[in-house]
């Protein structure tokens, strides 16, 4: 078990053990940068604020790994970011997270079969 924004620990011990490229990992998080409701995938980029992709992005040395972006929308002011993620969404926001959550799961099987161009496709045009 482990917290998102240590969870690099997590993700580069287990790619080392099982010998897991960093372009076939999958990492969900968060995005303040996207509205309530929008999912993106993408491969590869910075860490844009985020603490875990931070900590992933130093234990396995590269930025090359895919991200399932889930928007969660943003308060507005930087001083309340740390409590707006840190606790739930209103009951509109959530409703919209999790369609955003259902779609990813509908195309969970083309990642899966590496299929992550489809899947994008997918999921941007839905």
């Amino acid at each position: 078990q482990t917290f998102m924004n240590v969870s690099g620990r997590s993700v580069g011990a287990l790619a080392q053990f099982y010998r897991i490229e960093p372009a076939e990992i999958l990492v969900v998080h968060d995005d303040l940068d996207l509205q309530p409701g929008a999912a993106r995938l993408k491969l590869g980029g910075g860490h844009g604020g985020h603490n875990g992709l931070k900590d992933i992005i130093a234990h396995l040395g590269t930025r090359d790994f895919w991200r399932l972006r889930l928007g969660i929308g943003h308060p507005g002011e930087r001083a309340e970011v740390v409590n707006f993620v840190l606790n739930d969404p209103r009951k509109e926001e959530r409703v919209l997270i999790e369609q955003a959550v259902q779609r990813a799961l509908e195309i969970s099987d083309l990642i899966i079969a590496g299929k992550q161009e489809a899947a994008m496709l997918k999921l941007h045009s839905a």
